[in-house]
Parts: C-alpha cells; sequence; structure tokens
C-alpha cells in the first residue's frame, strides 16, 4: 500500500508500525513545523523596569524613564534576519537579540525608535513581503 491507496483512517492506520518505539525500544517523536509567512507575536514594552533588561541580558546602560523593548517572533525563522535589518535602518536601536533559528527579534531604544522600527517591520513583512501580521501590542 502506498500513500495513493489511502481511502481513510484506517487505511492511513495500517501503513503505521503497531509499535513507535525504535530498534533500541525508545520512543522517538518527531516535530515537524509548517510555518506560513507570518508575524505572530508583535510588542513594545515601555519604560520596562532595569531588572527586565537584566534578566533577558540587555544592555543595562541605558535611560530606563525612555526606553523600551520590542519583541517579535516570526516565520520562517529566517525572516528575523531581515527584521533586524530593518530595525536599525529605521532607527536608533540595540539588537539585543536575534535567533534565526527560533525567529525571534529583541531590539531596544528610545520608546519613539522601538515604536518606529517594529511599524516598520510589520509595516514591511504585512505590505510588501505578503505575511500574515498580528497586530501591535504595546503596554
Amino acid at each position: 500500500m502506498n500513500f495513493n491507496d489511502i481511502k481513510d483512517i484506517k487505511d492511513l492506520q495500517q501503513m503505521l508500525p503497531a509499535d513507535p518505539q525504535d530498534a533500541e525500544g525508545k520512543m522517538r517523536i518527531i516535530q515537524e513545523l509548517v510555518p506560513g509567512k507570518q508575524i505572530t507575536l508583535a510588542h513594545v514594552i515601555g519604560g520596562p523596569r532595569p531588572i527586565v533588561y537584566k534578566k533577558l541580558g540587555l544592555n543595562p546602560d541605558v535611560d530606563y524613564g525612555n526606553s523600551a523593548i520590542g519583541i517579535l517572533n516570526m516565520s520562517p525563522p529566517e525572516s528575523a534576519v531581515i527584521a533586524s535589518d530593518i530595525s536599525i535602518k529605521t532607527g536608533d536601536v540595540y539588537l539585543g537579540f536575534v535567533d534565526r533559528f527560533s525567529g525571534t527579534l529583541i531590539i531596544t531604544g528610545l520608546l519613539s525608535e522601538v515604536n518606529s522600527a517594529v511599524d516598520e517591520i510589520v509595516r514591511y513583512f504585512r505590505d510588501d513581503l505578503g505575511y500574515s501580521c498580528c497586530e501591535i501590542t504595546r503596554r
């Protein structure tokens, strides 16, 4: 039986091994991420407490009263590289963290600069690249 012969769930179950363990007796689970083009989180934290910077390992030499942290998560995860480029070209922001494997970007700077950078990232991904984008939240 091959995949073209599958008519219902019973046919699919017949193709699966009865015992999901491998030859060593270990259960193997394969997780696959099949993402679309999307920004799933876009948030700006205005005036975060110094402890937040410390716990995230971000630059502690900032004016906390006027500072902000922007955090975004996107897929495919390599999109974080593009977003980081847009952020530093849009505003005077510091790249706190860029992960091309998880799709996470954290930027810091003055509140107005972080807002501008996050706004431009979401606008570019939505309007120019055709990504599905969540709303930007701010607190």
